[in-house]
């Protein structure tokens, strides 16, 4: 018969059942004491990294605009995908923390080298916000143009005089720091060859507001990145077409100068293209009286032998670059051209009603054109 343990010997087993039950307890509590220390000093050092610079040596400015009513979320998605900040919760529970109560509308031009304090500074009134007038930037506007606007606030603001706006424009340093900002649209900028400025057909059409103290690159970098935005949503169909950025902006420039009507500049669009797989130079005025730095209505046969890269009567291909700043339906418009099937390789245009006729072969361009003489004297294509 076994023999039953005492009462002794059954409370000493409790007691060491109760022993090492307490010791696992305080070996769970300890472990778990550890991880929450652990946590909360990896939480500490990511939210200390998320409130530093993401490049501390970044110089190339990026612009962001905010609009009236927009929340801290969507504030800080932006900030976030542009690569400002490291993350969208801790700006979000940052501005909570510092009880950040709104924010100014405007634009403002930031550089990866800030940190998230500052840039919350600049948000919620900072310099950014205090308006000293506009700059227009009107379509079909070349580079000079758009620095003589610039120039008019100088007075104001002696950082955009025209002259560190054309420095600027000719600054090879701040170009790169714009492709770093902006690869995919200024990759093929950057390999163009004989280009007067790199950033011509850049400098989006629209109306800039200027603020206190603003230098004339962060003007530029507001114009760089509106056409980036524009841009943007068309690069698929710019790759698939096989087209570089660089020859869809050159095409553009000449397209908003040659035709007026949006269905005028897609048969321009249609006749360009017609031409540069026919093998033919592109034959445009507005070309030439850019090499020519000059605007006529009439141009010699003296002017159409200039020696320049952009003048498209001599030279086949798309050219350097573009000529001026296109509207987005001139960019609509070498993207979707119309009427290639019809083979048109010639278009002469009547200055006086704005009419463009279309011909397939040179003896119906002669007669568009002879039709026009009266009120032309000249203007085919």
């Amino acid at each position: 018969m076994d023999q039953q343990p005492s009462s002794n010997q059954r409370r000493r087993r409790d007691q060491q059942v109760e022993a090492a039950s307490k010791h696992v307890v305080r070996w769970v509590i300890g472990v778990g004491l550890t991880l929450l220390i652990l946590a909360a000093l990896m939480a500490g050092v990511f939210v200390h990294s998320a409130l530093q610079p993401t490049d501390v040596n970044a110089k190339a400015p990026i612009v962001v605009t905010v609009k009236s009513g927009e929340t801290t979320d969507e504030i800080g998605a932006v900030l976030q995908q542009k690569g400002l900040i490291k993350s969208a919760t801790v700006f979000k529970f940052y501005v909570k923390f510092h009880n950040v109560p709104s924010y100014e509308a405007g634009q403002y031009s930031f550089t990866k080298a800030n940190t998230m304090q500052e840039m919350l500074d600049t948000l919620r009134g900072g310099s950014s916000t205090t308006g000293i007038g506009t700059v227009l930037v009107k379509e079909g506007e070349g580079a000079e143009d758009v620095a003589a606007a610039a120039a008019k606030l100088r007075k104001k603001d002696p950082k955009l005089s025209r002259a560190n706006f054309m420095a600027a424009l000719k600054d090879e340093a701040f170009f790169k720091r714009l492709q770093q900002a902006y690869p995919q649209l200024l990759g093929s900028a950057a390999k163009a060859k004989g280009v007067r400025y790199r950033l011509e057909g850049y400098l989006f059409p629209a109306t800039y507001t200027v603020t206190e103290n603003q230098s004339a690159e962060a003007l530029i970098a507001q114009m760089v990145a509106k056409t980036n935005a524009v841009m943007t949503p068309y690069m698929a169909t710019i790759q698939k077409q096989k087209l570089s950025v660089q020859e869809v902006l050159t095409l553009a420039s000449l397209v908003e100068r040659e035709g007026v009507t949006d269905t005028d500049r897609g048969k321009i669009a249609g006749v360009f293209f017609n031409r540069l797989d026919a093998g033919m130079p592109l034959q445009t005025d507005v070309a030439v009286m850019y090499a020519l730095n000059t605007h006529k209505t009439h141009l010699s046969n003296k002017d159409t032998s200039v020696d320049s890269p952009y003048n498209l009567y001599r030279n086949k291909g798309y050219g350097p670059g573009p000529v001026n700043s296109p509207s987005e339906s001139a960019i609509k418009a070498v993207l979707a051209p119309l009427q290639r099937s019809a083979d048109y390789l010639y278009f002469v245009a009547n200055l006086k009603t704005g009419e463009i006729r279309y011909a397939r072969t040179l003896a119906e361009q002669n007669v568009n054109t002879a039709a026009f003489a009266a009120d032309n004297g000249q203007g085919a294509k």
